[in-house]
């Protein structure tokens, strides 16, 4: 038997290409928990564990998901059979009250080190993958109109993005609205335009926001109210054609039943980690997809590790109609992996080999690890 011998964690702290702006803050770095747990017969497998804008997004931070894995998840997992991914994420779970980012980051390395021992992908242990490439939507979170068309102007030249989603919700609804009219109009058919409030609109605020974006052209808002309103997030779904997308309303697949019950979404956001793990957000898909919800493979800004293993999950499924925004990586100023996973064509490649199929460049994580580098940690602070 393949016993789980020690589970290790390290934060790194990664500075972003430009700010990214959210409703609730501005992101400067991305601070990311690498969990890295080691078997008996001398295997490993890797997991991440990311949270967005520090606790200002949910309730993890990078600091509470290293705290929970270490001193409470490692302890009960730690001498249990390694290859027994199941039991471990129901120990888990039982042993863990929500924490849904610091269980993903230790489930992802238990499958990455069962999929390493046995020579398989983790896709091949979710049925296998039925595709080899995916659309990957970019965020354009700058702010500032001409910067954001610029910006995007340059990924469909280059063809690497050709679906844009923008943060708004910081402004006033109209202030939002005509600067998403302004990149539409400047972008044309030429690319896929949706937007993400990040719950920061009122119900009323929603409904006049909602009926401009529509009749602008966006294609889809995302999460446009708090996530506790389902009653009035329905309401918005059943009354515009523009289509209404639940984010962080969705928690794991308890969630996704109730939303799905009474049909108050159009798509669902899929996020391994808010989903708290691999085999939950298995199940929040399989929930949307017998609700014919349409499909999103959602990102917590995840660097490469996390990003390797959602595209595992979601390479597995025929249809992913609002396809992915899995660019975390492109967002950081430097590469952690080994071998940096592939964008181009308007899409990501799926990288190939065991496991979830990457592996970290040591140098640079030993570089940005928070423990040896008090300065960049500083730089750290969100403002």
């Amino acid at each position: 038997m393949t016993r789980i011998e020690r589970i290790e964690t390290t934060i790194v702290d990664i500075p972003t290409i430009r700010g990214h702006v959210l409703s609730m803050t501005t992101m400067m770095v991305q601070s990311i928990v690498l969990v890295q747990v080691r078997f008996s017969d001398g295997s490993k497998g890797l997991g991440e564990g990311t949270s967005i804008g520090g606790m200002s997004y949910g309730a993890e931070s990078p600091e509470s998901i290293k705290l929970a894995i270490d001193r409470y998840i490692a302890p009960t997992l730690e001498g249990l059979n390694g290859d027994d991914v199941n039991a471990a994420t129901n120990l888990m779970q039982k042993v863990v009250r929500g924490n849904p980012i610091a269980r993903c980051a230790v489930e992802t390395a238990l499958w990455d080190g069962l999929g390493r021992r046995l020579g398989v992908s983790v896709a091949q242990l979710f049925g296998g993958k039925v595709r080899t490439t995916m659309p990957v939507a970019w965020t354009l979170a700058s702010g500032n109109s001409d910067q954001d068309i610029a910006e995007a102007k340059d990924m469909i030249a280059l063809r690497r993005h050709n679906i844009f989603k923008l943060k708004i919700g910081k402004r006033s609804v109209r202030d939002d609205v005509a600067h998403v009219a302004a990149i539409k109009s400047a972008l044309g058919d030429d690319a896929s335009i949706r937007v993400d409030v990040n719950q920061a609109w009122t119900i009323s605020q929603a409904r006049w926001g909602l009926s401009g974006l529509q009749e602008i052209g966006v294609d889809l808002v995302e999460q446009p109210i708090g996530s506790k309103h389902l009653k009035a997030l329905k309401q918005l779904t059943d009354t515009y054609e523009i289509a209404v997308m639940a984010d962080e309303a969705l928690q794991g697949p308890e969630d996704a039943l109730l939303v799905a019950a009474d049909r108050s979404a159009d798509a669902f956001a899929v996020k391994i980690a808010q989903s708290g793990g691999l085999k939950r957000a298995s199940e929040v898909i399989a929930i949307a997809r017998a609700a014919g919800i349409g499909l999103y493979g959602g990102t917590m800004l995840e660097a490469g590790v996390g990003t390797a293993a959602a595209v595992q999950v979601f390479s597995t499924i025929e249809s992913m109609e609002w396809g992915t925004e899995l660019f975390g990586p492109l967002l950081l100023k430097d590469e952690i992996l080994a071998d940096p996973i592939r964008y181009s064509d308007f899409a990501l490649t799926v990288p190939e080999g065991p496991g979830i199929a990457v592996d970290l460049d040591a140098d640079k994580v030993a570089h940005y690890r928070r423990d040896r580098s008090d300065s960049l940690h500083r730089v750290a602070a969100i403002p």
